[in-house]
């Protein structure tokens, strides 16, 4: 128990102190977790701690996170995605295997060796890519949907590797590895059974699944939902996905594949959000303690010693990924950010390469030299990728937000309104505007959204607005007014300090993003700033008066009260913001907000209490 609690202490420390750390330098929580157990391991070593024992158990993290994301995707969206699975996930897979076989075979190896590293390496990291892409949001874009459709396949295709790689095992090897030729060493429901009938039991596995999730799930967790214990679900929650992956493993089947299966399946349930909030926590764990025995299994010694060798080979791997999916990604039409996106997000080798190196080594397909260096490499090419996304994310995607892959459109009007923006906010100002005959001109750099809105007769123009060539066209020195419907805070604060220091007779209306964003934009010299949520924030409030039994028009009263003493309130902050200090060190602006408050709590309150005498 004592050692248990150590290394369970020790672990948490550590995921603790560097994800934080890790995160505040931009690097994501990723690249804290590798660190992390980076920085373990020596001390692991000390305490004599199996560090891969430890990640064949975090492994299941990366089940649980596939069950998550099949629970986000209903079948119908799967069948929709069938060509991009067989296209990209299917070239990518056979291409990159080619590849890297091919250059195998120029480093001297023999063909069955270099199919082997082929396959192996063809594989990408389905942990660190989904987990890289949920966090920063790019799950949803084109980019991202292209990426999950090649891992899914990807992990299909272990299936396939794990039938394979036996039959490519050397003879002369063959005598050492004799010892050890069995490689899952537990039970299977397969192991010796006829090839077609261990078909047979594994397809039926899978319908068992289908069956599972499609019938029995509901009444049985209506049945634990009606104890009414939270713990009692949380449970069940956790046995449905432990023992698909259990089957899923005992007929030789990939686990994440059955859970990923399973999640679908349960994508139209009435379970699925209380089933993800279930799960959530114990994937986040798992994907954390996987990271970290990722960094603490580097064999430093080797890597130390042939550096140079494991540099070189980290790079060609990277390298003739990049090569495979930017081929790929341009042959399905990939926009340059999207495709960027997928090639430098899948580079790299997967988690799935420890545990198929190891087979291939028991199986006698690799000599222990090579996977101790395909080790490295696949650790090395890992580590690297939360750097390439880093990359992605501070040199690529901003050079494209903007440009989209086009020209920006020339503008051949001048009107007395420009709108900078058309999404969900200036889309609707611009209907308003145009409605009551007003003239308008709107720019916005999102060719899509564009040019679905054009089919349906808005006229947008394409390009940045902050650009002051686009607004000189745009006739901006005899506009009469100027929104800015931006939905990103940067962009909005530039064109905002333009505005107002160059066009003073310019009457400029900004969205913002938050309170504190109001008082940004205030000390740039705007005075009508419209926060993007708070109208609908209190009609939200207006409708909870009406929900606890005030009348109709004394909850808009009560509404009107309130919103009238929080614009009074923000305007008397507006005055001691400092935009150099972070408004929660701005020791003057606390005071006064709790001056404020001290003094007009009280007397809206009374207002309050009023009306609602009124009202009965």
């Amino acid at each position: 128990m004592t050692e248990f609690l150590l290394l369970a202490f020790i672990l948490l420390v550590a995921g603790v102190i560097a994800v934080p750390i890790a995160t505040r330098f931009g690097l994501g929580s990723v690249l804290g977790y590798l660190l992390a157990g980076m920085a373990l391991s020596p001390l692991l070593v000390f305490l004599g701690v199996d560090v891969i024992a430890l990640q064949h158990f975090a492994e299941f993290g990366v089940v649980m996170m596939l069950f998550i994301i099949g629970l986000e995707l209903e079948p119908r969206r799967l069948w929709a995605m069938r060509k991009r699975l067989i296209g990209l996930g299917g070239g990518q897979v056979l291409l990159t295997t080619l590849l890297i076989a091919g250059i195998s075979l120029l480093n001297g190896d023999n063909w069955r060796t270099a199919l082997a590293i082929g396959m192996i390496l063809a594989l990408s990291s389905t942990a660190i890519v989904l987990q890289t892409l949920e966090e920063k949001g790019w799950l949803k874009r084109p980019g991202g949907e292209a990426s999950f459709s090649v891992l899914l396949v990807q992990d299909v295709a272990v299936i396939f590797i794990l039938a394979v790689l036996p039959l490519l095992a050397l003879p002369e090897l063959a005598t050492a590895a004799g010892a050890s030729d069995d490689s899952h060493g537990g039970l299977s429901l397969v192991a010796h059974l006829p090839p077609w009938l261990a078909g047979l039991v594994t397809l039926g596995s899978v319908g068992l699944v289908v069956l599972l999730g499609t019938y029995l799930s509901r009444p049985i967790f209506r049945f634990i939902a009606s104890s009414g214990l939270r713990e009692l679900f949380t449970a069940a929650a956790l046995v449905f996905v432990i023992g698909i992956a259990l089957l899923m493993l005992l007929v030789g089947l990939s686990p994440a594949l059955g859970a990923f299966i399973a999640g679908v399946v349960l994508a139209n349930s009435e379970y699925k959000h209380q089933l993800e909030a279930d799960i959530n926590p114990f994937k986040s764990l798992l994907l954390g303690l996987f990271f970290i025995t990722v960094g603490a299994g580097i064999d430093f010694a080797l890597a130390t010693e042939q550096f140079g060798t494991v540099l070189f080979w980290t790079v060609v791997l990277l390298l003739a990924k990049m090569a495979v999916l930017f081929v790929i990604g341009k042959a399905f039409k990939l926009a340059k950010q999207d495709r960027w996106l997928f090639t430098l997000g899948l580079a790299q080798a997967g988690e799935f390469g420890f545990v198929l190196i190891a087979f291939a080594l028991s199986n006698a397909v690799l000599a222990p030299s090579n996977a101790s260096m395909l080790m490295l490499v696949v650790a090395f090419s890992m580590l690297v990728t939360p750097l390439l996304f880093i990359v992605y994310d501070k040199l690529i995607a901003p050079r494209y937000s903007v440009s989209e892959d086009r020209d920006p459109d020339t503008i051949d009007e001048q009107n007395q309104v420009i709108i900078a923006g058309r999404g969900r906010v200036g889309g609707i100002v611009d209907r308003m505007l145009q409605s009551a005959n007003f003239s308008t001109t709107v720019i916005d750099y999102d060719s899509r959204h564009l040019d679905i809105v054009r089919k349906f007769g808005y006229r947008t123009y394409f390009g940045d607005a902050t650009r002051p060539d686009l607004l000189e066209a745009a006739g901006i020195a005899r506009a009469k007014l100027l929104v800015v419907a931006l939905d990103d805070r940067e962009s909005i604060d530039k064109l905002v300090k333009y505005a107002v220091a160059n066009y003073p007779q310019l009457h400029v209306i900004a969205r913002a993003i938050d309170r504190n964003h109001v008082f940004e934009l205030w000390s740039y010299g705007c005075r009508d700033i419209v926060r993007e949520t708070y109208d609908s924030s209190v009609r939200m409030g207006r409708s909870a008066y009406e929900a606890l039994g005030v009348d109709r028009q004394n909850a808009q009263a009560m509404a009107d009260a309130w919103e009238e003493m929080d614009r009074k309130s923000l305007r008397e902050v507006a005055d001691v913001y400092d935009i150099a200090i972070p408004y929660h060190e701005n020791e003057p602006l606390m005071e006064r907000i709790k001056a404020l408050r001290a003094e007009w709590d009280p007397i809206l309150q009374e207002q309050m209490d009023e009306i609602l005498r009124r009202g009965r």
